[in-house]
């Protein structure tokens, strides 16, 4: 039997529920959450290197995009309305819907896109093999970034090298780390799936 078109998520649970659907979501909601806490200030920077977006490159890739995007929705209204689950910054709460509004609030606006695009690619098989699930995770990253360094510029009214130094390169190694690793393990997930199901 061959894997067809679907996301990880589908393909392990195919005849999943609206109860089961609403764990996924705690689940990763729950997943974000824990992932936003691992925080470390950047010195000159509003944004700090954390965890999230290597939480939002997996729910994204493993969930598809209808579940995805769903997931990431209900992280942002959680936070929006007061659960502090956003990354702690030390120029802005946790929570609120002053966090989404801050110089930092275009990351999570990109977080959500690419929750959509991550998981639309998968639910194409973008996922099952690392020539195809490096690129993928590599545009959703640059979606992040694109919508976090565009709202950092306008919000602060930096210097293009300004936003670029404080909103970007401090995280290069940090986000080449996090696509590495989701690249190189989802694949070998789907490899050892697809043994299970020929068996």
């Amino acid at each position: 039997m061959s894997i067809q078109s679907g996301s990880l998520r589908a393909t392990i649970f195919p005849h999943s529920t609206a109860l089961t659907h609403a764990l996924f979501v705690v689940g990763g909601v729950g997943f974000i959450t824990l992932l936003a806490q691992i925080a470390i200030p950047v010195p000159g920077s509003p944004v700090p290197v954390t965890g999230q977006t290597l939480a939002v490159l997996l729910i994204g890739t493993t969930y598809g995009a209808r579940l995805g995007v769903l997931t990431f929705a209900t992280y942002l209204l959680a936070g929006i309305a007061g659960a502090p689950i956003f990354a702690p910054s030390a120029t802005a709460a946790n929570h609120g819907i002053d966090r989404l509004l801050s110089a930092t609030g275009g990351y999570l606006v990109g977080m959500l896109v690419a929750s959509l695009v991550l998981g639309y690619l998968a639910d194409k098989k973008a996922d099952q093999k690392f020539r195809t699930s490096f690129p993928a995770l590599l545009f959703g990253d640059a979606i992040i970034f694109t919508f976090g360094l565009l709202w950092l510029q306008a919000s602060l009214n930096l210097t293009w090298a300004q936003t670029i130094s404080a909103g970007f390169t401090p995280f290069i190694l940090g986000e080449a780390i996090k696509i590495a690793i989701t690249a190189t393990s989802l694949p070998l997930v789907w490899r050892r799936i697809s043994r299970s199901l020929n068996r």
